[in-house]
């Protein structure tokens, strides 16, 4: 396996949404436009607090008109159901957390391997992240493939290589670079992917159209690093000339290059490339991949 190619299962939250009132109640809470979604496609979308920063971000799947899939980073299904249920007034709509589903995810520099075609997975989506494209397939019995998928021995292997793919792509995480306090606009090629400004009304859309208005200016971006060093976690200090300047949201030992990659908040004032370090290690902040090429996806 090369870093051309990776691959990981993992667990996936799904909820679905049902109801004779759920399209309209998801259009005045979502940042996706719900009615431009047809039947059997897929958007991301995020769900906002009212001061507009991000609740939940998750891919919105249209099984028919007043049914939906929503699937996101584990874990945060409980919090995402909270938050749609406090919105909830006399409207007709029913969130329901379906169990045991997990997720393939493949992704390549190369063409999507055509076993994955024949997949029995209950969600099929093509996905493209800046420099990788690939395919996530969800269900409660999706397994990795094999044959023309060359994989190392073991998931953590894998896996390691994904978050290193992860993390170049600039392709955010629930809990690391999204969380509470995080403006959508700080993620390079999230508001793009994710908003719809044609729409009407929804939570929190104030100042997710201010920020754009103004350019996209926001306090602290997400970057992308490069250290020469191992032994880097969520949380360490990114400084430069000795002064603190953000924090890392998540990093990745990327075993071919022989460096850690990470994403990290910096603040406005480092213009990439700049000079930095990390737990006494040099660093590069760089601008992330996304930056000049937003993430998108289909499904099939």
């Amino acid at each position: 396996m090369t870093t051309s190619q990776v691959a990981v299962l993992a667990p996936r939250d799904v909820v679905r949404v049902s109801g004779s009132d759920a399209a309209g109640f998801l259009q005045g809470q979502i940042s996706q436009d719900v009615d431009a979604v047809e039947p059997g496609a897929s958007a991301w979308s995020l769900v906002l607090a009212p001061q507009g920063k991000v609740d939940a971000w998750f891919r919105l799947t249209r099984l028919d008109d007043n049914e939906f899939i929503l699937d996101l980073d584990a874990g945060f299904a409980p919090g995402l159901v909270a938050r749609l249920e406090r919105f909830r007034l006399r409207v007709d709509a029913t969130f329901d957390v379906l169990r045991g589903w997990n997720m393939v995810s493949i992704r390549s520099a190369a063409d999507v391997p055509e076993s994955l075609q024949q997949s029995s997975a209950e969600l099929w989506a093509e996905v493209q992240w800046p420099g990788f494209e690939g395919v996530d397939l969800l269900g409660p019995d999706v397994a990795l493939p094999e044959g023309d998928v060359a994989l190392p021995e073991g998931n953590e292997g894998f896996a390691a290589d994904f978050e290193v793919a992860r993390i170049r792509a600039g392709w955010p995480a629930m809990g690391r670079e999204l969380t509470e306090r995080t403006i959508p606009a700080e993620i390079a090629g999230l508001v793009e992917c994710s908003v719809s400004f044609t729409k009407g009304c929804y939570t929190g859309q104030e100042l997710v159209a201010r920020i754009d208005s103004r350019g996209g200016n926001v306090p602290r971006p997400v970057r992308l690093l490069e250290i020469r060093g191992d032994g880097v976690v969520p949380g360490a200090d990114i400084t430069v000339e000795g002064r603190a300047v953000g924090e890392i949201t998540s990093a990745a030992s990327d075993r071919s290059a022989g460096r850690t990659v990470a994403l990290g908040s910096v603040h406005r004032r480092v213009e990439p490339p700049a000079a930095a370090e990390v737990n006494g290690m040099a660093a590069t902040v760089l601008h992330t991949a996304a930056s000049s090429s937003p993430a998108t996806e289909t499904n099939r």
